[in-house]
């Protein structure tokens, strides 16, 4: 038997389990899952006799030491600031490692030690990153062998709510980590290229810029600039192109409604609340608003923002609650941010019965022949339950399927990496399509910026 020890039995990792013990019979593999949670490791198990939980802290040194050396490869599903100790384990022990998360500088600096030892790092391989490197270059080196080349590429994606479970008035719910979604967008300006100029959108004005896009069968989404779009020039091979933007998908409509906390100064991480705890919601509100002897929070709150009572931004907000004056806060020292969090839990909260989505979305515009094309791919997951939710199926897929290729020596180039290259994407991609991850690519006429 061949052993791939998972550590983190998260949410992420239920579709890459089950994918990895549904193999286990006719690949022969033993998968150890190790997590603090023993009680979690145990119930991702399901009673397989190709599967074993254990209690794992990866802080005990020891412990985690004696795993890895037992393995042929190594998942880890950790946060990913707690990637770089498993790896350098997988360095001393010789040992293949496999993570969704994005590459750190400490991750980089093991590539020379890695291809020293012949061990594939493969990083970034989850949906985002992760099926968006593998899709996208698809598309980019097909056009790159027909002689084109590459101008404009645009790459959109968002984790959302189903439509059958899609019930309330901003068209979304947390479907993965709330504080993320809270906290989108900040920690420096957007920046991207665009027509050949370089463009840079700053925190406050992030959600009032927007292109809208139509995904067949789903309808109208937009999109809002992911913080830096730069870096994935050199990565795909892109310095000549004269647009490179990434961006988050959400239903047209939810950008401009969010724009109203963060005016508000409600999406701020930076400070915390005196009496948090023990403050209403209504009092939170309060605290962004100027005093007035006689108005009240509510019209306080439209003067500020300048919207009526008859427009579906006020009753965006009224649906979440905010000026209820019975319900508490009940969070000690937090931020607006937490707070901001905490108050929209309440209501975008998905229901046991309730699914989720990913959409994505490409668009590639190329010159071929002296003639402007453009193609674009479309891709739309949906959650089984709350368990093989469309985030875990997304996430935890491609991390399975490229460990298996790579313990069945498929993957042979050594070192850190993305899964830019053909031996890993193509593969992938294809095995992707028996579990309902499909892109659409059509050719549509090619419009620019100009």
């Amino acid at each position: 038997m061949r052993n791939i020890l998972i550590i983190g039995a998260g949410r992420s990792a239920s579709s890459l389990i089950k994918y990895l013990l549904e193999k286990s019979e006719t690949e022969k593999l033993h998968i150890t899952i190790g997590d603090l949670s023993l009680e979690l490791a145990q119930k991702k198990t399901q009673n397989h006799k190709n599967a074993s939980a254990i209690a794992l802290d990866i802080f005990n040194e020891n412990q985690r030491r004696e795993e890895i050396q037992k393995a042929d490869i190594v998942i880890s599903m950790l946060p990913a600031h707690l990637h770089i100790e498993v790896a350098k384990d997988c360095i001393t022990y010789k040992k293949h490692m496999v993570t969704a998360s994005y590459i750190s500088d400490a991750m980089q600096s093991l590539d020379e030690a890695a291809k020293e030892n012949n061990l594939i790092f493969m990083n970034e391989i989850g949906l985002d990153p992760g099926i968006d490197h593998l899709s996208a270059m698809k598309v980019i080196d097909e056009i790159r062998e027909k002689g084109g080349k590459i101008i404009l590429f645009e790459s959109f994606c968002g984790g959302l709510v189903a439509p059958e479970s899609d019930t309330n008035l901003w068209n979304y719910k947390f479907t993965w980590a709330p504080r993320n979604v809270v906290l989108a967008g900040q920690g420096g300006a957007a920046k991207f290229i665009q027509e050949g100029s370089y463009k840079y959108i700053p925190y406050h004005k992030l959600f009032r810029r927007t292109e809208f896009l139509e995904v067949d069968g789903y309808g109208k989404f937009e999109g809002y600039a992911n913080r830096d779009s730069l870096k994935y020039r050199s990565i795909y091979g892109l310095n000549d192109a004269l647009t490179v933007f990434r961006g988050t998908i959400r239903r047209v409509g939810f950008s401009k409604a969010w724009d109203m906390f963060v005016q508000l100064g409600m999406t701020d991480d930076t400070y915390v609340i005196d009496d948090s705890e023990t403050m209403s919601y209504r009092e939170f509100v309060n605290l962004f608003l100027p005093y007035h002897p006689t108005d009240s929070i509510e019209i306080k709150l439209r003067h500020k923002l300048k919207i009526d009572q008859d427009d579906v931004m006020w009753d965006k907000l009224l649906e979440l609650n905010l000026f209820n004056p019975n319900k508490i806060i009940g969070l000690k020292n937090a931020t607006p941010a937490q707070i901001l969090e905490k108050i929209l839990s309440d209501s975008w909260a998905l229901q046991p019965d309730e699914k989720d989505m990913i959409v994505m979305y490409h668009k590639i515009g190329y010159e071929l022949k002296g003639e402007k094309k453009q193609i674009d791919a479309t891709m739309v997951c949906l959650g089984d339950d709350q368990t093989y939710t469309a985030m875990a199926k997304t996430v935890g897929l491609p991390v399975a399927m490229a460990t298996l290729q790579i313990l069945n020596g498929n993957i042979k180039t050594p070192g850190v990496q993305l899964p830019l290259n053909k031996e890993v994407y193509l593969p992938i991609l294809d095995e992707l399509e028996e579990y309902g991850v499909v892109f659409n690519e059509k050719s549509v006429e090619y419009k620019g910026y100009n």
